[in-house]
């Protein structure tokens, strides 16, 4: 192993312990800190781990059930999840609940909240604290090879996503729910106590996860629940393996049946039944705009059949830019931009997709660009050496070829590397980047989701005037990123582009949030900005009841005023 490996699971230990002994005693003193990331370096044991949990999982088709309460369900036409990277491969078999069986899941929740809820937050946390402690330790290996299988990340995405940001989320909240609850309201009188109740809301709430992140596939339902929600959980058909390890982790940790109901359904078939039921109290949704704005629609119009007005939580990806001042440091700007743009595939919500670059450094961009390209491999994630693998599924590689094929008949695109597709054995989209004469083309407005970065080339000259430009390009609003070494120019920069982020960096990359340090979410069409990871995200999971006490008998019903 690695001496930096050796470290950080030395750290890893050190949480193992503080989690633990904080879960039976110290929820009011405990501190997380972020989960230390291995790094799967040649000899390391996590490697060898890795590796024979791959192997046990390719050498498989797991059995997933729907599961309301106690209760496997396994009826119904078979379905397959495909590795992206060999779509002749299966990896996991399930079953779509039909519009009763999500009824009964929803009844199997409300049936669970009265005691869930009145369960002292304390121990709730203890059980979210196990399963992150599973999660470090024995069943890490679990989720890092079933993401990598069924959503084609490499081992070092994996890590980050899987295990790294899925840890830090439960371990966070843990804290955020600590300082949140601890706020009273004052009393200045003696003889009159007030109080806040944190309660959780009535009803139960949808979470709808996405195939993109392991992590957030387990956070969203885990929040509302951590705080006594209970949560009807429809995984992605993409991410259903992964997802599903972590639906076992939470009850192998405890967590109660019919706290979290795990169900896969057919999409439009599980919304329209969870936007019926008078009990809704929140959908906690990542997606694609159409589907969230169908939802918020529907429940529009049956906001007369509810018992309370459900919370709506939004995140829907981005069409996120760097911005290149002529003042910048280029081998930041093309390293920062190859691991924004390409990363996953560009699968990310915060990938960089669009960049404005000044025609004094553009040169040395697009070489440094090119030399690296040249030295990017495109393979299965089984291959440690592999940085780009395959998008999702069918459906994304046609979406983003077609893009491809746009920059390719086009006479204001020019591709200056990458641009093939072979979706043979897998689905391949070479890493793409294109030049555009057309600041407004579709391909720096349109959200594309996959290997493709477009750049535009603008005057030095004409820098506020780009930037004013590129700020009101696109719908979306997620995140954003500026590279000047100009101290000057990044004031000016970051006043300009002040409404086009949730999440904004300087000299960075678009991408890579942390849980506790850069709490994430957009805007505009990106989605509600709640800022899952950091304190006020789960502030949308409670109810707050202010109870006010009396122990002095009122013995006049007559005002002082009144008096002659």
């Amino acid at each position: 192993m690695s001496s930096l490996g050796y470290r950080r699971l030395l750290v890893t230990a050190r949480q193992y312990i503080l989690a633990r002994s904080y879960a039976s005693q110290n929820f009011q003193t405990y501190e997380p800190v972020n989960e230390p990331l291995l790094d799967y370096a040649p000899g390391s044991s996590e490697r060898k781990e890795v590796e024979e949990a791959l192997k046990r999982y390719n050498q498989q088709v797991a059995d997933i059930p729907i599961v309301i309460g106690d209760e496997e369900i396994r009826s119904g036409p078979e379905l397959f999840q495909v590795s992206p990277h060999d779509h002749n491969h299966k990896v996991a078999k399930y079953r779509y609940a039909t519009k009763d069986i999500i009824k009964k899941g929803i009844d199997s929740c409300l049936k669970a909240r009265k005691q869930w809820e009145r369960t002292p937050i304390e121990k709730r946390a203890d059980i979210f604290l196990k399963a992150a402690d599973m999660m470090a330790k024995e069943r890490r290996m679990d989720l890092v090879a079933t993401t990598m299988i069924g959503q084609s990340k490499n081992v070092w995405q994996a890590e980050i996503d899987a295990a790294a940001e899925l840890i830090d989320f439960l371990r966070f909240n843990v804290a955020f729910a600590r300082q949140m609850t601890q706020y009273q309201p004052l009393s200045p009188d003696s003889n009159i106590t007030n109080r806040s109740v944190y309660r959780g809301l009535e009803g139960f709430w949808a979470a709808i996860t996405p195939f993109n992140f392991t992590a957030i596939g387990g956070h969203l339902p885990a929040a509302p629940a951590l705080m006594g929600n209970v949560s009807l959980w429809k995984p992605s058909d993409t991410a259903m393996l992964s997802n599903y390890e972590v639906f076992k982790i939470y009850r192998e940790a405890g967590l109660p049946a019919g706290v979290i109901n795990f169900v896969p359904a057919d999409g439009p078939v599980f919304g329209d039944t969870i936007v019926s039921s008078p009990d809704l109290a929140g959908v906690n949704f990542t997606g694609s705009v159409k589907t969230f704005k169908y939802l918020w629609k529907q429940i529009a119009n049956n906001i007369d059949t509810y018992k309370s007005y459900p919370r709506i939580i939004g995140e829907c990806g981005g069409k996120n830019l760097h911005f290149v001042h002529p003042s910048a440091d280029v081998e930041s700007v093309v390293n920062g931009t190859i691991r924004g743009a390409f990363e996953f595939n560009g699968q990310k919500c915060s990938a960089t997709s669009r960049m404005y670059v000044p025609e004094s450094l553009w040169p040395d961009i697009r070489d440094g660009f090119i030399n690296i390209h040249k030295e990017i491999k495109m393979g299965s994630p089984l291959e440690k050496d592999s940085f780009v693998t395959a998008v999702i599924d069918d459906k994304s590689f046609n979406r983003v070829e077609e893009y491809v094929n746009h920059a390719k008949n086009n006479p204001n695109n020019k591709i200056i590397a990458g641009g093939n597709c072979n979706n043979s054995k897998g689905y391949f989209i070479e890493p793409t980047i294109i030049e555009t004469k057309d600041p407004k083309d579709r391909l720096m407005q349109e959200e594309i989701f996959g290997p493709v970065l477009t750049v535009y080339v603008y005057p030095d000259n004409k820098c506020i005037e780009t930037a004013e430009l590129a700020n009101q390009t696109s719908p979306f609003a997620l995140t954003a990123a500026i590279f000047a070494k100009d101290e000057g120019a990044q004031k000016e920069l970051v006043e300009l582009f002040r409404d086009n982020a949730g999440n904004f960096y300087i000299n960075d990359k678009s991408t890579g949030s942390v849980v506790g340090q850069q709490p994430f979410g957009g805007t505009r069409l990106s989605g509600t900005n709640e800022k899952s990871g950091g304190p006020h995200y789960l502030m949308k999971f409670v109810s707050v009841q202010s109870v006010k006490e009396n122990k002095a008998p009122l013995r006049e019903w007559r005002y002082p005023s009144m008096q002659l």
